[in-house]
């Protein structure tokens, strides 16, 4: 089983007897760069980033529907829109505005069910403004949103990360406490290239690969419920299989989905097909 991959003697896995594995330590150790310090008046139990090895294959929207399904099964949830020059997370939600400061910190905007949102767009006057910023500015923001964002008690943060292996999800990995990545690719011949190249640098970095998500599988016909596989086959499973680790889920390609993120009503949305995926988050 590859290195990064779950433990295979997870079920019988206690808090003391982890102390001293080799995968625990790497990933405290971070590759031997301090992590960033949490904002004092936060309490954050469990950092899942949630990363593409190329964009346009719907990593927000599976962000956004993991966070949700986390809420709905009763944790306190975040979401650090870490994509900070193509922000989509607080539109997906019906959240506008700008935040505010504190003596402690930044306070994020909360959605309608209480989900935390931190995102460049609700620091902005216009939300519609481009983000013309160079790396390591954008890399300092993201650090901002970690120590200087007050977000209080939340089980789980989920952090959407801009596509590629780029300056972002570098900064994430090195200065955030990451539990663990959610893989999000699709159906293409090109998949296990890209994904591998996600997989390989989440490994160097000794941060756990929890799972993959293949996004728009299939389009199921509306008039005789036959699967379109607009995309080609899936190969998934045959990734997973040979890295060693599961399969989130397969989300199809539903029109009703986009319409709820258009509309800023995402917390409506049902997306039962990431239920393995949110029975494992739940295991961490």
């Amino acid at each position: 089983m590859p290195e990064n991959s779950s433990c295979s003697g997870a079920s019988s896995c206690t808090k003391e007897s982890c102390e001293g594995c080799p995968s625990n330590a790497k990933n405290k150790a971070g590759n031997g760069i301090a992590k960033e310090p949490m904002n004092a008046a936060s309490n954050i139990k469990k950092v899942i980033g949630v990363v593409s090895g190329k964009g346009g294959v719907g990593k927000s929207f599976v962000t956004a529907s993991l966070a949700t399904a986390m809420s709905r099964a009763g944790y306190k949830v975040g979401i650090m829109d870490a994509d900070i020059t193509g922000p989509s997370i607080p539109k997906m939600f019906g959240v506008h505005g700008q935040v505010y400061g504190t003596e402690e910190g930044m306070i994020p905007m909360e959605t309608a069910n209480g989900m935390k949102i931190m995102s460049v767009n609700l620091l902005l006057d216009d939300e519609e403004a481009p983000v013309i910023w160079r790396g390591p500015v954008i890399a300092g923001v993201v650090k901002q949103f970690w120590n200087e964002t007050v977000w209080g008690d939340i089980d789980y943060l989920f952090v959407d990360m801009p596509p590629g292996t780029g300056d972002v999800p570098l900064t994430v990995f090195q200065s955030l406490p990451v539990d663990g990545i959610v893989v999000v690719t699709s159906p293409q011949e090109l998949v296990q290239m890209i994904v591998k190249k996600a997989y390989n640098m989440a490994e160097m970095m000794h941060i756990p690969v929890l799972g993959l998500v293949e996004n728009f599988s299939y389009l199921k016909c509306p008039d005789c419920g036959k699967e379109i596989k607009l995309f080609g086959e899936s190969n998934i499973d045959a990734i997973a299989s040979e890295l060693g680790i599961p399969v989130f889920g397969k989300l199809p390609l539903d029109p009703a989905y986009a319409k709820e993120a258009d509309d800023g009503a995402f917390e409506r949305m049902e997306n039962p097909y990431l239920g393995a995926g949110v029975e494992c988050l739940k295991s961490l």
